[in-house]
Order: C-alpha cells, then sequence, then structure tokens
C-alpha cells in the first residue's frame, strides 16, 4: 500500500461494552501503510456519567495511544464525544471528500433515542438564539449540535455491570418495540439528508463520509453526491474504512481475526477526478 494514504474510520466507541474493541493495540493492523488517521466522531464517550473517573481514564488513554502508536490522528467530534477535540469537520482530496460524523443531519441527533425529544426542544432553542444569518451557517449549527450533545448525560453507556448494562442498553435501543422503526426511519432517510447537507455546505464535493447510523454502505444520490456510510465497531453490521489515495477513493470492510482487526475485501472504488 502507498504511504501518502489517509484512513478514515469511526464509531469505536471504545470503553462501551457493545464495542467489539477491547485494546487500543488491537487496532494497530489498521495502521500499517498509512500516513495519516481520521477518526471521525464517537471514538469514546466523553459526556457526563456517573463514573467520571472511568470517562477521565479512557479520555487519557486514547490520547496516549493515538499519540504515542499510531499515524498523525485527527479526531472529528461526534455526539458521543462533542469535546474530544475542536475539529467537526474535514475537507480532503482538494474538497472532493467531506468529513463530518453525520449527527448534525438530524434535527434531534439520536432519533431513535430516548432523549430525542429533549435534544430537539435543546437544539431548537439553541438555534432560536442565534442571529438568522448566523443560524443557517454550518460552523455556528454544529457549534450547538455539540453543546446540545455534552449536556446529554450518558445511559447504559457508563454502566459498568454486565448484567445491568445489557438490560439498559435494550432499555435504550430497542424498547419500546417501536423504536426499531426509528432506527429503520433514520437508515433510509440518512443517505438523502447528507446528500443535501453536503450539497448545500460543500458544492463541489462529489463525496461526503459520515458515520453515526452504524449501517455501513454507499449510495449514489441523484444530486451527484456519493454518501458514505462507515458503520461501527459495534454489532450487528459492523465497519468500513475509508482510504484516500492521491487518485481514488476505497472502501474496505474491517475484519475481525481472534482479537485484531485488518482490513478486508475492497467493497468499492471510486476514482477523485472530476
Amino acid at each position: 500500500m502507498s504511504t501518502d494514504v489517509i484512513r478514515i474510520l469511526s464509531d469505536l466507541h471504545y470503553g462501551d461494552r457493545a464495542s467489539r474493541i477491547r485494546t487500543l493495540p488491537a487496532l494497530a493492523p489498521l495502521f500499517e501503510g498509512v500516513a495519516s488517521l481520521v477518526l471521525n466522531g464517537d471514538t469514546i464517550d466523553t459526556r457526563p456519567s456517573r463514573t467520571p473517573e472511568v470517562t477521565a481514564a479512557l479520555r487519557a488513554e486514547t490520547r496516549e495511544f493515538f499519540g504515542q502508536s499510531a499515524p498523525p490522528t485527527t479526531f472529528l467530534t461526534g455526539n458521543h464525544d462533542p469535546d474530544i477535540s475542536t475539529r467537526h469537520t474535514l475537507d480532503l482530496a482538494g474538497g472532493r471528500i467531506f468529513v463530518t460524523h453525520g449527527d448534525i443531519i438530524f434535527e434531534d441527533l439520536v432519533p431513535w433515542g430516548q432523549d430525542a425529544p429533549v435534544i430537539r426542544e435543546r437544539i431548537a432553542r439553541e438555534l432560536a438564539k442565534l442571529d438568522p444569518a448566523v443560524r443557517e451557517q454550518l460552523d455556528p449549527r454544529l457549534a450547538v449540535y455539540r453543546r446540545v450533545a455534552a449536556s446529554i448525560p450518558q445511559r447504559h453507556q457508563s454502566e459498568r455491570n454486565g448484567l445491568k448494562y445489557t438490560l439498559g442498553l435494550l432499555a435504550d435501543t430497542i424498547w419500546p418495540p417501536l423504536r426499531i422503526l426509528r432506527v429503520l426511519g433514520a437508515w433510509r432517510r440518512a443517505p438523502g439528508l447528507a446528500a443535501a447537507l453536503s450539497q448545500r455546505y460543500r458544492p463541489h464535493a462529489g463525496f461526503i463520509v459520515i458515520g453515526h447510523i452504524h449501517r455501513p454502505g454507499f449510495w449514489r444520490m441523484p444530486n451527484g453526491v456519493t454518501v458514505i456510510n462507515t458503520g461501527s465497531f459495534g454489532p450487528p453490521l459492523g465497519g468500513w474504512l475509508v482510504d484516500v489515495h492521491p487518485d481514488r477513493l476505497t472502501l474496505r470492510a474491517i475484519d475481525q481475526r481472534q482479537h485484531e482487526f485488518h482490513p478486508g475485501r475492497i467493497v468499492a472504488e471510486f476514482p477523485l477526478s472530476e
């Protein structure tokens, strides 16, 4: 592999029991031959929790590992780690590729979650405080989304007891059963919303790379934008990686072999020429 590759991963959710990542060194095979790394949100969970000391230790471990044992790494924020950095977006390949976590496409961050009504109200209230000329700009909107995300405490994510964690996960994600319909609805709407976001704020981009909804896939949209979702490091669908070469963009599955993660089969390739 060429050494000028930029590799994009997202939704590691390290420290969450649902994540398949048990130790950060298990990611090392994904760094081979890579010039730089982009972590596109939800790397860890930094929101308020009942165990702030655990969150602080997790943050320190993550910073140390990626600072010492990985290629130069750019952290982008997500709804679970809204303060992990000050960067919410990234433009690559001369602006052809727009990278952001993806939660901004929804007015309530996580339309399937228990906190969605509260989040929706807080976002609307914060946006209403902005000058109308500023309100529609991307950076101020993202800043609002990050402030609201940081105000939502962790739920099952901070639970250390295995049984209580499982019960909390089920309660937060699939109960009541109609919540599954909200998940499916978000999956259905996400490509169109992401393409519209890209066309509005990055009209010259041909690709938008997001995560957030934990559904790996790519969609060529009618407006000419290709939407790419990298999935996650959790069940049930797993994740993909994106490699940005000087002349092409490559999607690859991520394989777990015993306790390590490796680049898997090539899913798709796209030229980066205009």
